[in-house]
């Protein structure tokens, strides 16, 4: 894909854009990731306004990754990760996450290596992620990415992720997990440099856990993945990440599938006639994020890729916005983890 440096927009001076769509001579850029409008940038610096096209963003790290992608978490097993990955190959996904607790790192990797060439692709072209657990902290860390790196029998991991800012065994309150969690990062970034993790970040860091990483880091986060959904918005969050020119990755974007029933979300879906899925995660890449939709049914995964063809209107976009009431669905909280 080309690429265009743009001097000073609003990931800062160093960020690139990628073009991902248009004809010679354009390229589709994405602005400002808190705002869902995109340009079409002419060589002649002429810009205007289009219909949202953008599927993938460029990382600080100069590593591209998709906006939509298959989330793997509970599909277990080789039969129902073929089943899903190769209908979500069918549809265009090119972005598959996974994670060391998930226990699926092995067959996840057998996998893809059975449907690339079914697929006409090569490894380049699949954008894989996937995240150390908080039983390898500290002085476990290189040997839990050495494991990562083994069970999904890859060179490199385009993306990997501290999953946790705990550790497991310690105590929420015990400093030892703020002193673990500068031993991950340095081992995260050991592995950057040898060029087996092409970008690196964070899940479920708050906002102090990440300004603790960013004042001490030597390789910033490239990515931030977090739960995020119209009832969860993570304003705060997704500013710092903006600001430090992070990228903002969202998991449980249809909030375990309760949102599917929530009246508003139908409510729009109904009008401009899609899915509720495809609405929430639209409500999500037209602001920039990526999302990490999973199913076990290929219907699903296919109907979950139709979410850059339309676009939600302004009104529409803040009648979701207007939801965010701070509800959790993934019971799991990390505030309180010093």
């Amino acid at each position: 894909m080309e690429r265009l440096k743009a001097p000073s927009l609003s990931f800062g001076e160093d960020a690139y854009y990628s073009s991902v769509t248009g004809t010679k001579g354009a390229a589709w850029v994405h602005v400002d990731a808190g705002d869902s409008k995109l340009m079409r940038l002419n060589f002649n610096g002429m810009t205007s306004n289009i219909h949202s096209t953008l599927t993938s963003v460029v990382l600080n790290s100069r590593t591209e990754i998709p906006l939509l992608g298959l989330g793997t978490y509970k599909l277990q097993g080789h039969g129902q990760l073929f089943q899903s990955l190769n209908a979500a190959l069918d549809a265009g996904y090119r972005s598959f996450d996974t994670a060391a607790v998930y226990g699926n790192e092995g067959h996840l990797g057998q996998v893809i290596r059975e449907l690339l060439p079914k697929h006409g692709l090569s490894r380049s072209d699949v954008f894989l992620i996937s995240k150390l657990g908080p039983a390898d902290h500290g002085p476990k860390a290189r040997e839990g990415c050495l494991r990562s790196l083994e069970r999904l029998g890859c060179e490199y991991i385009d993306l990997y992720l501290v999953h946790w800012p705990g550790t497991v065994g310690l105590e929420p309150s015990d400093p030892l997990n703020a002193e673990y969690r500068v031993q991950n990062w340095t081992v995260l970034e050991e592995f950057h440099a040898s060029g087996q993790f092409k970008a690196i970040g964070v899940s479920n860091y708050t906002a102090a856990h990440l300004k603790e990483l960013t004042r001490s880091c030597r390789v910033p986060p490239a990515v931030v993945q977090m739960e995020c959904h119209p009832r969860l918005v993570q304003r705060e969050l997704r500013d710092m990440c903006k600001e430090a020119g992070i990228h903002f990755q969202a998991y449980s974007s249809l909030g375990k599938g309760a949102l599917l029933k929530e009246p508003e979300v139908k409510a729009v879906a109904e009008g401009c006639g899609r899915t509720p899925a495809q609405v929430l995660l639209r409500w999500a890449v037209q602001q920039g994020i990526s999302v990490l939709p999973r199913s076990s049914q290929p219907q699903r995964v296919q109907e979950n890729a139709r979410v850059f063809d339309f676009e939600l209107s302004e009104k529409e976009m803040d009648r979701l916005g207007a939801l965010n009431n701070g509800r959790r669905f993934c019971t799991r909280d990390s505030t309180n983890i010093a």
